[in-house]
C-alpha cells in the first residue's frame, strides 16, 4: 500500500510543500512516522536522479553548441582567406575563439606587431575580439595607403566613448566622408591650421613657453620641486585656449582654471584607456569599464563650457558690432553666421572639443620638445 501511495505522489508537489514549511509535520503524522520517512527517501532519491540526468543533458547540450560554434568560427576564418573569396584578408596568425589575437599584442603592442610583421609580411590581418584589423608596417605600403588611397582609408572606426551626446555625428574625427565632413575639414584648413593663423600666434606661443622656462629657472634657484609634465600640460592648455578664445583657461590661481585642467586631464585618461566594449560589441549594453558613462559626464561639462563661451562672444559681438578678439572662435562664428550650411552653430562645440583633444597631444610632444632641447643645450653651454 505504501509503495502504491508513494508511486502515486507528485514528487514536485511534495517537495514544494515541504520547502514551504506548510506540509512538513502533517506529512509525518499522516504517514505514521517511519513509513513516511521511507516514502520521502524514495521520493528524494527519484528526484535527485532526475535532476542529475537533467544536468547531464544540459552540459551535453552546451558542449555540442560550443563545439559547433568553434567549428563555424574556424570555417569562416579559413573561408575569408580562401583565394575564391573576393574579400579575403591578408595573412595573419590564427585567432582563438572569442578573444581572437588580442593576447598576441602583449604589454608592448608596437614590438609585438613588429615581430608579427617578420613572420607574416608588411601587411597582416589580426582579429581583435570581434573586430578585424589590418596592420601596415612598411614605408612603401604606408605611402600607398596614406597618399594614393587616402580617401578610401579616411574613415575611422567609431569607438563607444565617442557616441556620447551624439559627438560622433558632429566630429571631424569620426564622421565618414561626406559633405558635412568636407566642410569641417575645409574650415579647419582655412581658419585653424592656415599659415596666416599660425604666424599670428607665433609670438604668443613663444611668450608662453618662455614663461614656462622662466618659472622652471626660478624654481631651481629657490630649490622648489617642479613637475615638468604638469607645467608643460598647463602651458599647452594656455597656448591653445589663447589661440581659440584669447584667454588663459588653465590659470592655476583660479578655481575655474584648476577645474578646467582636471576636466581635460580626465578626458585624456578616459579616451586613452582601451575599452573592451570596442572589441566585443555585445558588451556595449552593460559598459563594463564605465568608460561611456564617464565620457558622457566629461563631454557634457566640456560642451556646456564651450556653449557658455560662445553665447558670451555672440553677446559681445552684438553689443560692439565688431570682432575685437579676432581668434579662432570669432572666425568660426563668422562662418556660421555667413553660411550656416557650411558650419552649423551647434557643431562648433564638438569641433572645439576635437581640436583641444588633438592639439594638447601634438603641441606637448612637438612644440615644447623643441623648446626644451634648446633650453637644455643652453644650460650645458
Amino acid at each position: 500500500m505504501w509503495a502504491a501511495l508513494c508511486s502515486s505522489l507528485d514528487v514536485d508537489f511534495v517537495f514544494k510543500l515541504i520547502f514551504l514549511g506548510s506540509f512538513q509535520f502533517d506529512l509525518l503524522h499522516a504517514f505514521h512516522g517511519a513509513k513516511a520517512f521511507v516514502c520521502l527517501i524514495r521520493v528524494a532519491v527519484h528526484t535527485s536522479t532526475r535532476h542529475r540526468k537533467r544536468e547531464m543533458d544540459l552540459w551535453s547540450s552546451i558542449a555540442y553548441l560550443l563545439t559547433a560554434w568553434i567549428f563555424v568560427h574556424y570555417l569562416s576564418f579559413f573561408l575569408k582567406r580562401s583565394p575564391f573569396n573576393p574579400k579575403r584578408l591578408p595573412p595573419g596568425p590564427l585567432p582563438f575563439p572569442i578573444v581572437g589575437n588580442i593576447f598576441k599584442l602583449g604589454s608592448k603592442p608596437h614590438e609585438s606587431l613588429a615581430e608579427l610583421a617578420k613572420a607574416y609580411g608588411p601587411v597582416l590581418a589580426l582579429k581583435l575580439g570581434y573586430v578585424s584589423a589590418i596592420v601596415i608596417s612598411s614605408v612603401p605600403m604606408a605611402k600607398e595607403v596614406l597618399q594614393k588611397h587616402d580617401a578610401s582609408f579616411s574613415y575611422r572606426t567609431v569607438v563607444d566613448a565617442s557616441t556620447v551626446l551624439d559627438h560622433h555625428q558632429s566630429s571631424v574625427v569620426f564622421l565618414p566622408p561626406s559633405t558635412k565632413w568636407r566642410n569641417m575639414r575645409r574650415v579647419c584648413n582655412s581658419y585653424v591650421f592656415a599659415i596666416s593663423q599660425l604666424d599670428a600666434s607665433r609670438e604668443h606661443r613663444r611668450r608662453k613657453v618662455q614663461e614656462l622656462i622662466s618659472h622652471v629657472d626660478h624654481c631651481c634657484e629657490v630649490g622648489t620641486i617642479v613637475n615638468i609634465g604638469q607645467e608643460a600640460f598647463d602651458t599647452t592648455l594656455n597656448i591653445l585656449s589663447n589661440i581659440f578664445f584669447s584667454v588663459d583657461l588653465a590659470n592655476p590661481r583660479s578655481d575655474s582654471g584648476r577645474e578646467f585642467k582636471e576636466m581635460i586631464w580626465d578626458i585624456m585618461v578616459v579616451n586613452g584607456t582601451p575599452n573592451i566594449a570596442d572589441f566585443f560589441p555585445l558588451l556595449k549594453i552593460i559598459d563594463p569599464q564605465r568608460i561611456r558613462h564617464r565620457s558622457k559626464i566629461l563631454a557634457r561639462k566640456m560642451i556646456t563650457l564651450f556653449n557658455t563661451m560662445i553665447d558670451e562672444r555672440l553677446q559681445l559681438r552684438k553689443q560692439t558690432g565688431s570682432l575685437e578678439s579676432n581668434d579662432v572662435l570669432d572666425a568660426l562664428l563668422s562662418i556660421s553666421q555667413d553660411n550656416n550650411k557650411e558650419l552649423e552653430l551647434s557643431v562648433i562645440p564638438h569641433l572645439l572639443m576635437d581640436l583641444f583633444a588633438a592639439g594638447i597631444e601634438t603641441t606637448s610632444k612637438v612644440q615644447l620638445n623643441g623648446q626644451w632641447q634648446s633650453y637644455f643645450a643652453t644650460q650645458r653651454n
